[in-house]
């Protein structure tokens, strides 16, 4: 059986581009529980001793995004002044104005049929994916770097590694016999910590209460090689080290490079954008089809233009594994799932406050489980 390597990263709350992100959707979902008909395009950047908050909003809401985003950096932990980057004296600038007309009245249509006629709020095109290699029904190398980045964040917090900081990556490299995960081949860990920290207590002090509590014991094995903090030190991080940007982890939000991306991001947008409502609607596809015992492994293409509700094409490919014609799951999807922009907020009630949850760690998998588009609940129908 042919053998391969495949693998994947994640990062903690304390990653520039996941304080981005979790200011961004912050912001969003609080523009939505004061008024659930905001339009949001909201993009956040940090750096040393800063954040900008910049983009187009249209609201009815009264938001004060300064307020938004030095609580989050409070709760991600970055609260110790002289480090480069703390919430109360790094300066945070906004530069926000209203989405531009010309979007809105392609959205937002007078007298279509129905309030599913709306249109899409952008072109471009979004993939969805599930498999079995996990009971998420997601590839087995995300999950376990999410899960890893999870448990070092939970370590750092409950002050169990009481010297660590809020930075973090986490990277899982699996074997693969065929398409089953046979191995962990190797864990990488890199974590901040304080400057007086011994190196070779951090290293063994991550296997042995992050890695090993977190990895499946049949899954690790002698010849399993761990990597933690691999330059042996890791003090300087955050903000104050890298600059951040909201979307820059498209990969850690998705299937962490297994199944394709079709380039557009997440946080900070509301559902009418189609980079994160066909992204759901797509997952919500390929994990039904899936847990309906259609095919083993399925991929979902949607792609949109702006303005029109109904999509441009819609694409499945079971990759050779589909237990029926794939015209048929088409067709059958076809009568189950409406991938229109408004039947997908209708649907997953994407103008309720809930992208917080998964501003960091996944939108898809565990992390969402409990989330609108991650259940099955149209398996039984596609089986018919």
């Amino acid at each position: 059986m042919k053998k391969s390597v495949f693998t994947s990263e994640s990062v903690t709350r304390g990653h520039p581009d996941k304080v981005c992100d979790q200011i961004a959707d912050r912001i969003l979902d609080e523009l939505l529980r004061q008024d659930p008909e905001s339009h949001v395009a909201c993009e956040v950047t940090c750096a040393t001793d800063q954040v900008h908050i910049f983009g187009e909003i249209t609201s009815d809401a009264r938001v004060d995004y300064e307020e938004i985003a030095r609580k989050v950096i409070t709760e991600i932990g970055y609260t110790e002044k002289g480090h480069g980057f703390d919430a109360e004296s790094c300066a945070v600038r906004v530069d926000l104005h209203e989405q531009s007309p010309d979007i809105a009245r392609g959205v937002c249509k007078k007298g279509g049929k129905e309030l599913l006629d709306h249109g899409a709020g952008d072109q471009g095109m979004m993939f969805g994916y599930a498999c079995r290699q996990t009971e998420t029904l997601m590839p087995f190398p995300i999950e376990m770097a999410h899960a890893l980045a999870k448990r070092l964040e939970l370590v750092r917090r409950t002050k169990l590694l009481p010297y660590l900081l809020p930075d973090g990556k986490t990277q899982v490299t699996v074997e693969y016999e065929g398409e089953r995960p046979a191995r962990i081949a190797t864990v990488v860990v890199s974590a901040q910590h304080q400057a007086d920290v011994d190196i070779e207590k951090l290293r063994g002090d991550v296997i042995t209460h992050v890695i090993l509590p977190t990895l499946p014991i049949s899954m690790v094995d002698r010849n399993t090689e761990f990597f933690i903090n691999p330059t042996g030190r890791f003090v300087e991080g955050g903000p104050a080290a890298d600059s951040g940007l909201t979307g820059r982890k498209l990969i850690v939000d998705t299937y962490g490079g297994y199944a394709r991306h079709g380039g557009g991001a997440f946080s900070g947008k509301d559902a009418s954008k189609v980079d994160r409502s066909g992204a759901y609607m797509a997952r919500y596809m390929a994990k039904n089809i899936v847990a309906a015992g259609l095919a083993d492994r399925c991929e979902v293409q949607l792609s949109y233009a702006i303005g029109l509700s109904d999509p441009m094409s819609v694409r499945i490919d079971t990759f050779d594994t589909a237990r029926v014609d794939e015209a048929i799951i088409r067709s059958m999807l076809k009568a189950h799932a409406d991938p229109r922009p408004a039947a997908i907020i209708q649907k997953f009630n994407l103008t309720a406050p809930q992208y917080s949850k998964v501003a960091c760690y996944g939108h898809f998998g565990s992390n969402a489980a409990e989330l609108p588009w991650e259940q099955t609940d149209i398996a039984r129908a596609l089986q018919g």
